[in-house]
């Protein structure tokens, strides 16, 4: 079976959720009219990625960080109140798989701490799962909580089986195989990092996996961080490339298939074999034939992790 896949690294309206919703939405449409049957978003495209956490002085910009992250509270999603409808109605209207990132607000229990993560959303606009960031990286733990494994799970679509990880968890040698484990055939990386090392990380997994691996940052400058963004000047320079995007398709066993999509604003499109990933794991299966189970053993707990039991 082949099929059209699509990642935009567009960037988002920073801190505008209604605007950065806006703009998955036609991105969704412009991805439909070129043929796409899956489109991929970045890491926390809504509302944006807090890259303001790598730049901020530990200790020094404790008021401007509070005062930024008041702001992402206030733009971040709530997938209960309906935040992600307009994203829903689009993929059902275009009969397309979407997977985005976000900033998800818990406004179930605190109603104000924020998680990494990433939805699958069906061609019928239903989710079908949303995974939270097992473990955020250095600075982002002041941002997000720590997710459950409720989500580590492989997802059947029309498009073949899809499982994600988000940036640096994809370093996890465990949750990785808890995805081979599940008969994967497109691995999904949304991400904020980039560059060569990135890249041959994403190759690797490609030949442990035996799957199909796309990956993406945000393509950003900063002359997309908005004019009302608190500090920008002393923050960001207009001309500088704050992430060059670097979308990427790779081969099941390894080898880049499409991209990458250097300092490009704009969708990475390629046609792949979702079969070739199963027959990519003829001569390396390490869920299968080339595991043993008989010396090592993992054990998941799926179960969520509500704060409380009423």
């Amino acid at each position: 079976m082949s099929i059209q896949v699509a990642i935009s690294q567009k960037p988002p309206a920073l801190l505008n959720l209604p605007e950065s919703l806006a703009r998955a939405v036609s991105d969704i449409h412009e991805a439909a009219e070129n043929g796409a049957q899956l489109l991929v978003f970045p890491e926390t495209y809504l509302p944006g990625y807090p890259t303001w956490i790598w730049r901020l002085r530990p200790g020094g910009d404790m008021a401007l960080g509070n005062q930024l992250h008041e702001r992402l509270v206030a733009n971040s999603v709530d997938i209960d109140g309906g935040d992600l409808d307009p994203i829903c109605e689009a993929a059902a209207r275009q009969q397309q798989l979407v997977v985005i990132g976000m900033n998800e607000r818990d406004q179930r229990y605190s109603g104000s701490t924020l998680y990494n993560s990433v939805v699958v959303i069906g061609s019928d606009g239903e989710i079908l799962n949303r995974h939270r960031k097992l473990m955020p990286t250095n600075p982002e733990r002041m941002v997000w909580g720590a997710g459950d494994a409720s989500g580590l799970q492989v997802v059947d679509t029309p498009v073949g089986r899809i499982g994600c990880l988000i940036c640096w968890e994809n370093y996890m040698p465990l949750a990785r195989f808890a995805l081979y484990a599940q008969n994967l055939d497109i691995y999904i990386a949304p991400t904020w990092d980039s560059g060569d090392v990135w890249l041959a990380s994403m190759n690797h997994i490609a030949r442990e996996g035996g799957c199909w691996v796309l990956s993406t940052a945000t393509a950003m400058e900063g002359s997309d961080i908005p004019a009302d963004f608190p500090s920008r000047e002393t923050l960001f320079g207009d001309d500088e490339w704050i992430n060059p995007g670097d979308a990427v398709i790779i081969k099941p066993f390894g080898g880049i298939h499409s991209g990458p999509l250097h300092q490009q604003k704009s969708i990475l499109y390629a046609d792949i074999e979702v079969e070739a990933a199963r027959r990519a794991r003829k001569p390396l299966d390490v869920a299968g034939h080339y595991n043993r189970p008989d010396l090592f053993s993992l054990n998941i707990d799926r179960q969520p992790k509500p704060p409380v039991e009423f």
